[in-house]
């Protein structure tokens, strides 16, 4: 019997090579291989399966624990489980700590002026913002399992934080009100990033693409960019509003002077905000200029984070509030940190655990909330000056940590004359880092559908709001993911000459139509969402076929052969429609032939007793099985 190679290249066991499953699928007969099925299994073990392949990736939780011989050694790995600190602190060396505190040194003279300007972004006194980068990094340290991160508020969280709490309390008339809303925000977030994390539902970030982060990422950019000309030109009355129509009017009505561009050096790139500062404040200190017009700081508290557990709202109508809020700006900075994570990982060939991630990061910002800080998660710009320094380990983020502890304590009085307007600099040199220009036209080029879920969430974020360019972001992404669940791709295949591979006619021009024989691929899935779409398709595809090998004085056309091979799963629905067709068919004197079926549908489609309407010849290991099996004179003419 000749080999034949289904589509795709797929050994005929239907294994991987080699496999040492490949008889639990295809068995071998007397006369060749032919389809098979899978061990029956009971419920339990179906419903175990099914669990370990949504939540664990088919992999056994317990599995690292029942290969532990004591009790004690399995307490110590789930400490070691928890608290990765445990485990890869055991091999901390002196040569990792230079690059650490190098790094921690580095990404602290940036993240301390950063700070202050995020908190303004948000509406919050500076000092928490010095705050959330001395309490949230150390907790990430212990529990977190990149080596990259570096901990901090960002500018996308902090704009988007600041744009909900302000519809709630005015920041100015209630401050008090306003902080604590926003450590009820914190709270939540932290709470539903750890129940994500420890539930593992982390697959729910996936359902914002990476073209509607990129363009949700991009608006918030120019957003944010934006909202810093209040400082930087010194206007008085500015909008509260997002969108950029709000805020050019404001510009245009209010604007009475600019400020110089500071040139970007690079390799003080890490650095320069902080010189800037010192030496913006120094020169209005020594000029007064705060008493002609320039808005400074003014007065940053001084002291390490006070505890806020008491101002949590966890009653009231502001508790639920304090939850919505929470619940979007953690996802949304869920998303952005463990899209950072993954980058650094692969560059540096590590594995990054997203569900640890994701605890790390809700255990960080609960801490946080009873700290006097607010969300916080790992930036890409800190991130990756972090990763140019030479950081070995996550506790680059402790020297970062202390270093804002000792400016806390001992420095905060001499930011009173620093300067608004080098604030909003250095906000609007790190946001422009967002814009991601490189990414964009990549998924114009490789994409189209794609790009119009990056530039729906980009001028959502730009003309309305950070909500609404949100909503858009996340409402393409979901539909784009119902299209194509619901209109799955199919193809007509032909053969390539003078062998038994049988290829997509729209990809390979070489291949040929097997005369009297219509050979359909399904490319997805059949549910009951695009089961009639399916089936209305085959039915097109039938009918052009005919039309065309009419044409051509084809004979006339006998098989119609379903290549099931990347059909993963079906379900009833599915199956009826296969009924129908099976029925349409014989209607007009067609048999309908089912190539290469994966276990899981075969399984159903026995248990559906459809093998036996079908008929067990009707259902063939390959294409070139069945092909030659029921059309040899047609094979034999190609």
């Amino acid at each position: 019997m000749p080999r034949a190679v289904s589509d795709g290249g797929e050994n005929l066991n239907g294994s991987d090579v080699g496999g040492s499953r490949a008889l639990s699928h295809y068995s071998m007969d007397s006369t060749g291989y032919s389809v098979s099925f899978l061990p029956k299994k009971s419920l339990l073990e179906e419903f175990s399966s099914a669990l370990k392949d949504m939540f664990f990736a088919g992999d056994d939780p317990l599995r690292q624990y029942k290969e532990q011989p004591s009790w004690s050694k399995r307490v110590w790995l789930s400490l070691q489980h928890v608290f990765l600190v445990l485990e890869w602190g055991r091999h901390y060396t002196l040569s990792k700590f230079k690059g650490d505190f190098i790094a921690g040194l580095t990404i602290a003279s940036l993240c301390i002026p950063q700070d202050i300007g995020y908190s303004k972004l948000a509406n919050l006194p500076p000092e928490i913002g010095l705050y959330s980068s001395f309490v949230p990094p150390l907790i990430y340290t212990l529990m977190g399992s990149s080596r990259d991160l570096a901990i901090g508020p960002v500018a996308v969280v902090s704009l988007l934080l600041g744009s909900q709490l302000q519809n709630e309390f005015d920041p100015k008339t209630h401050p008090l009100e306003y902080r604590r809303l926003a450590f009820t925000a914190t709270f939540f977030a932290g709470i539903t990033q750890a129940a994500l994390g420890f539930f593992r539902l982390g697959f729910i970030i996936e359902f914002l693409s990476h073209a509607a982060i990129v363009g949700f990422m991009a608006g918030a950019a120019i957003t944010i960019a934006l909202q810093q000309l209040k400082g930087f030109l010194g206007v008085r009355k500015f909008t509260t509003n997002t969108d950029i129509v709000s805020v050019m009017k404001s510009i245009f009505k209010s604007a009475h002077h600019g400020g110089k561009k500071k040139k970007k050096l690079f390799w003080m790139s890490a650095t320069s905000p902080l010189i800037s500062v010192i030496i913006s404040t120094f020169f209005v200190y020594i000029t007064r200029a705060d008493k002609h017009g320039v808005a400074v700081v003014k007065n940053i508290e001084k002291g390490i984070n006070p505890p806020s557990a008491s101002r949590i709202y966890f009653s009231g109508p502001f508790l639920l509030k304090g939850f919505k809020i929470g619940v979007v700006a953690g996802l949304i900075a869920l998303t952005e940190v463990i899209a950072i994570g993954r980058t650094f990982a692969a560059m540096k060939d590590y594995q990054l655990d997203g569900n640890k991630e994701m605890v790390a990061l809700g255990t960080m910002n609960v801490v946080a909330s009873l700290t006097s800080c607010y969300i916080t998660t790992g930036g890409f710009g800190r991130s990756a000056v972090n990763c140019a320094a030479g950081c070995k380990t996550a506790a680059s983020n402790i020297i970062m940590s202390i270093v804002v502890l000792l400016t806390l304590l001992f420095i905060t009085p001499l930011f009173k004359y620093t300067p608004n307007a080098i604030l909003s600099s250095i906000i609007i040199s790190a946001v422009l880092g967002l814009i991601d220009y490189k990414a964009s036209y990549l998924i114009w080029k490789v994409d189209k559908l794609d790009f119009l879920a990056c530039l729906g969430a980009f001028l959502g974020v730009v003309f309305s709001s950070v909500e609404y360019g949100l909503l858009i972001a996340v409402s393409i992404s979901i539909a784009k993911i119902l299209i194509q669940a619901t209109r799955p791709k199919t193809a007509l295949l032909g053969n390539l000459p003078r062998t038994a591979i049988y290829k997509k006619i729209e990809q390979y021009q070489e291949v040929t139509t097997v005369p009297g024989v219509v050979i359909v691929q399904v490319d997805s899935a059949i549910y009951f969402t695009n089961s009639n779409y399916v089936k209305e398709r085959i039915l097109r595809w039938l009918e052009e076929e005919e039309e065309r090998q009419r044409q051509q004085k084809f004979p006339q056309i006998e098989f119609l052969i379903v290549a099931l091979s990347a059909v993963v799963d079906i379900d009833t629905s599915g199956i009826l429609a296969l009924e129908e067709l099976l029925r349409a068919f014989e209607k007009r004197k067609i048999q309908l032939v089912l190539a290469d079926p994966g276990p899981t549908v075969i399984q159903k489609l026995r248990a559906a007793k459809f093998t036996e309407l079908i008929g067990d010849d009707k259902i063939s290991l390959t294409i070139g099985d069945a092909v030659k099996k029921f059309a040899p004179k047609a094979v034999d003419s190609v």
